[in-house]
């Protein structure tokens, strides 16, 4: 589980007792910093070659979520379809749910 990702998944819930449970579930995952310079620049640079390609992307934590999965080689389960471009056109490999 990412930092990034960790953020997205608990923002969803809205009652305190979901979040909770949640939040111990999620914590038994093991855990990694996705965000960084990196990160940071590589995700600018995909987020422009998107826009080239006329795909806006509208969050940009989707965009760096997409990015850490493609730099470290790792499979994405989403039900976004902002990251459907970046599985086209970035290379992104996606779970199926």
């Amino acid at each position: 589980m990412g930092d990034l990702i960790l953020t997205e998944v608990l923002q969803g819930f809205r009652k305190d007792k979901d979040f909770q449970v949640a939040k111990s579930l999620l914590d038994t995952l093991d855990f990694q910093a996705m965000a960084g310079k990196d990160i940071a620049i590589r995700s600018d640079e995909n987020y422009r070659l998107l826009r080239s390609k006329g795909v806006t992307v509208r969050k940009t934590i989707d965009v760096m979520i997409g990015t850490f999965c493609i730099m470290n080689s790792s499979s994405l389960l989403h039900d976004d379809h902002d990251f459907d471009p970046m599985e086209d056109h970035l290379g992104l490999r996606v779970l199926n749910a």
